[in-house]
């Protein structure tokens, strides 16, 4: 992929010096340049292993198994709150990717050989999330929603905690829970019709 023809590097002329210079770095460990998800991908044997992505304040280095890479000076960081396996690298200028370099390299090495081992993030299963306060006290209150809630799938639990829990104030998680008992009940996800 050449970069000054490809619109993927056109796209966002803000951070085009600083995707240009991770995309050397990345080409430089020997992985694979796609095109996934209208972003240059890197992949070892078809498996991926980051991402160059664009957001408003950066340019970003994702890593899809970014928790299993050491990081012991902490620059890698969670994109989101419930992200278990990525790990992002921030980056808002090309000093910065000169500066970071070492580390750069060092953690597509290990993401290298993480993938070649065949290792994977363990993630959390249902029962390990932490359960709401608010939603304790509801099924302490309502009878039978501790055991229609635990009959629902493993992914439909997962959405309702996820919901519930990404609500900043105590009245918005108990109303957003309220809201959602008769619809546990009925054994309905959160988004299904």
């Amino acid at each position: 992929m050449n970069p000054n023809a490809t619109p993927l590097f056109e796209r966002s002329k803000k951070w085009r010096d600083e995707m240009v210079a991770l995309r050397e770095l990345a080409l430089e460990a020997g992985i694979d340049e796609e095109v996934k998800w209208y972003q240059p991908c890197y992949t070892l044997d078809g498996k991926n292993v980051c991402i160059i992505g664009t957001l408003n304040d950066c340019c970003v280095l994702s890593f899809f198994k970014g928790a299993l890479l050491t990081d012991p000076d902490g620059v890698l960081e969670l994109p989101g709150p419930n992200t278990q396996a990525g790990r992002v690298l921030r980056i808002r200028s090309t000093e910065d990717v000169t500066r970071l370099s070492p580390q750069i390299r060092r953690f597509l090495r290990e993401a290298i050989e993480v993938e070649r081992s065949g290792r994977v993030v363990p993630k959390l299963s249902i029962d390990q999330r932490e359960i709401p306060s608010e939603l304790e006290e509801q099924f302490e209150a309502v009878e039978g929603l501790r055991g229609a809630f635990e009959s629902l799938s493993p992914g439909r639990r997962r959405a309702y905690l996820l919901h519930f829990s990404s609500a900043k104030q105590s009245s918005t998680r108990r109303a957003r829970i309220e809201r959602a008992t008769p619809d546990i009940f009925a054994g309905k996800g959160l988004n299904d019709v």
